[in-house]
């Protein structure tokens, strides 16, 4: 067997940076047909990255030891970042599992089978729901197994979906981000809630609101479980994100909600604020500490938040529709301003012709409230495709690409509702993800607090046309990226599991293989040659 020359080049590290509440026809006003939260210049997708000199001819920055290991011919790389994501629901079975009752073979199969079409359309990132209702589709001891899995609320299935979830997605190198409602309790306001539910733990606090049965934001007692439940899953599962949607206070139905016991407890303490104020600093409060508690445990999870796809009436100019701000309490402009999160990711559930909603402006004005490296990932209603004309194959096109045009203010991918349509390939979605946007792989981009890290490359050695790979530190990767070079830099070949020990280069040439971590900061690639 032949072994490549590795040559030594730079020590310097290069981390790459680079339910639906959907409005009627011009009045923005909700509805709970489907979403994420389901009660029931354009950039590229990868391509050479800018660099002075001519990569594949042996330009060399420099040279360096990698922990100690063998020198290293290391060269700057990298490629445009996009988070590539869809949801799949748990709540109504709309997507998993697709019925109560099932077998253990049968759930598992239905998430190999959704895991396989999602990473086949080139997607990156699973958002799986696994608290819809103050429940839970993984093992806890805080809270009841979901009833959407075996028909009885508490109920094991057994197994552990999330573990397994969690190792598939991996296996196919997809990121699996973990979906909680905040504060829903029922979905169906008559299901039958197991012993340990929160509604029966707190019965003070649990009320009947529409269709629902809603937890009190107000309450410490909420808030505290659902701090718990967050750390418990962090703790425990190998998640890569933490996820909510955008139930807050509930969407209004009319009634005033039956808050008044937990406001006048709040007043009689002293409290100075306003129902209105109070109630958004509840909701506040408890994103800043979730922040805090993902941030504290695991900094490499990624915690966002999908609003209302609407800010405020007005904002930006021309818009109409619902006010997410005074009416169910959420500010997502104060906690993207605060840092409390990771990313947006608003529900743009409006077609680009729907004027009073329009989605370029739209993501246009979210996009301009990103900072300090934190993102906006548009939500997408892919469920409507095909549904209307105005639903059409080249509205959703039309959408991921107005979502580029904004990749320098931080928008920097789209998250969609739900993976049906991705299944079925839908009206041709999938073929035209697969042969045209998302053609080329990519990584997901970095965490905004991780950005100043520094990621030893990988250890190369490459046999025959085959690089074996290890690492200094093995645990903290979430990748390796294969680059070839063309041209004056290095174009994005293959993103592959950390875990695999050894990567097939599909041919001869020039190569470069980086590390990216947990927290997506790229380290520099190490260069060799296949004759």
């Amino acid at each position: 067997m032949r072994h490549a020359v590795l040559i030594l080049a730079s020590t310097t590290l290069w981390a790459c940076s680079d339910d639906v509440m959907t409005g009627s026809e011009g009045s923005g006003g909700s509805s709970t047909a489907a979403g994420p939260t389901t009660t029931q210049s354009t950039a590229p997708t990868s391509g050479p990255a800018a660099s002075s000199g001519d990569l594949s001819e042996g330009t060399s920055p420099g040279e360096a030891s990698t922990s100690g290991g063998p020198m290293q011919d290391l060269v700057p790389v990298g490629h445009t970042r996009e988070l590539r994501a869809v949801w799949v629901a748990s709540v109504g079975n709309i997507n998993f599992p697709s019925a109560q009752g099932l077998g253990v073979a049968e759930q598992q199969d239905e998430l190999r089978q959704i895991f396989d079409g999602v990473a086949a359309a080139g997607l990156n990132t699973i958002i799986l729901q696994v608290r819809p209702e103050s429940d839970a589709l993984y093992a806890s001891a805080i809270e009841p197994w979901s009833r959407y899995l075996t028909g009885t609320q508490g109920e094991d299935p057994g197994f552990d979906p999330l573990e397994f979830a969690v190792a598939e997605a991996h296996l196919r190198g997809l990121e699996l981000h973990a979906w909680f409602n905040p504060y829903r309790a029922k979905a169906s306001a008559g299901s039958a809630v197991a012993d340990n539910h929160i509604s029966k733990k707190y019965p003070e606090y649990a009320y009947s609101y529409d269709a629902f049965l809603w937890m009190d934001p107000g309450a410490q007692v909420v808030q505290d479980q659902l701090v718990a439940v967050i750390s418990d899953v962090v703790t425990r599962y190998d998640v890569d994100g933490v996820h909510f949607d955008d139930y807050f206070y509930p969407y209004p139905s009319g009634e005033a909600f039956p808050d008044d016991a937990t406001y006048a407890e709040y007043q009689g303490g002293g409290g100075q604020l306003e129902l209105g104020d109070w109630r958004r600093d509840n909701v506040n409060r408890m994103v800043k500490r979730v922040g805090e508690t993902v941030a504290g445990l695991r900094p490499s999870v990624r915690w966002g938040i999908s609003p209302f796809g609407i800010y405020r009436p007005g904002t930006p100019p021309g818009i109409s529709g619902l006010d997410q701000y005074a009416e169910i309490y959420s500010d997502p402009l104060k906690w993207m301003k605060e840092g409390w999160l990771d990313y947006l990711a608003p529900q743009l559930y409006w077609p680009s012709t729907q004027t009073a909603q329009a989605y370029g402006a739209l993501i246009e004005w979210w996009s301009s409230i990103a900072s300090d490296g934190r993102h906006i990932f548009a939500g997408n209603y892919l469920s409507k495709i095909g549904s209307e004309a105005k639903w059409s194959l080249d509205e959703f096109q039309t959408q991921i690409e107005l979502s580029r045009e904004y990749a320098d203010q931080g928008s920097q991918g789209n998250i969609f509702f739900h993976v049906g349509p991705i299944l079925d390939n839908s009206e041709g979605i999938t073929d035209l993800l697969t042969g045209e946007l998302y053609a080329q792989p990519a990584l997901t981009p970095p965490i905004a607090a991780l950005l100043g890290e520094s990621v030893d490359p990988p250890v190369v050695e490459l046999v025959d046309a085959t690089a074996q790979l290890s690492h200094a530190d093995p645990a903290s990767l979430r990748a390796w990226v294969v680059y070839k070079a063309e041209g004056e830099g290095w174009a994005i070949e293959q993103i592959t599991p950390a875990t695999q020990a050894s990567v097939a280069l599909p041919g001869s040439g020039t190569w470069a293989i980086s590390a990216a971590s947990r927290g997506g900061v790229e380290s520099m690639g190490v260069r060799v040659v296949v004759p």
